[in-house]
């Protein structure tokens, strides 16, 4: 499925997908506490890419983050402009960031490159290496599974990826992977996490 595709998906179901999931209180514990320490050590803005109801971009200026969400989705932007006013939402895509290199803090891209075809995935994690300071952050959440394989996602088609086969798409791109993780809540499909540092 294309970008434009996927866009016109979440829009259809932005307001649904938003009033189940666009709460920092529907999040898992055990990812707040990783993205809050990931947040933690941040020198300069942070784009929270793919930022859906903003919950995200919240919890990091509530951290004490410059930080700015954007989202392909109109009315994701809305929906986060109206539920968080003080913070910063725009449009934009993981693979045109619209900030100049070398520039950010770190990028949060948390389920958000869940749709995108793996054969077109490395250039959003160049998009993020382009625009990343070095020893700047980068945090990824995203499926898992032993093979890279498509599933029926709610909204549209996703993928699980190895977390190798990703951490290798991000080290090919100009990052070092720090820290990587897995689990499987109740109910919920594989979860893994990937933290790295702009080289």
């Amino acid at each position: 499925m294309t970008g434009d595709a996927t866009q016109a998906a979440y829009s259809a179901r932005a307001h649904e997908y938003a009033g189940l999931l666009g709460s920092i209180d529907h999040a898992a514990a055990p990812d707040i506490s990783l993205i809050t320490d990931w947040a933690r050590g941040i020198s300069g803005p942070v784009l929270d890419v793919g930022c859906g109801a903003g919950q995200w971009t919240q919890l990091l200026v509530d951290l004490g983050c410059e930080a700015e969400g954007i989202d392909p989705v109109p009315e994701f932007i809305d929906i986060a402009q109206t539920a968080h006013p003080e913070v910063t939402y725009r449009a934009g895509r993981a693979e045109d960031l619209s900030v100049p290199d070398g520039t950010l803090g770190g990028v949060l891209a948390w389920y958000s490159l869940i749709h995108a075809d793996p054969a077109l995935i490395g250039d959003a994690v160049a998009e993020f290496a382009r625009c990343v300071r070095p020893g700047g952050r980068l945090a990824l959440g995203f499926f898992t599974g032993p093979v890279l394989e498509p599933f029926d996602h709610a909204v549209t088609t996703a993928w699980f990826w190895p977390v190798d086969l990703l951490r290798r798409e991000v080290e090919e791109a100009g990052f070092t992977a720090m820290h990587t993780e897995t689990r499987t809540d109740p109910g919920a499909r594989p979860h893994a996490a990937l933290l790295a540092t702009r080289d």
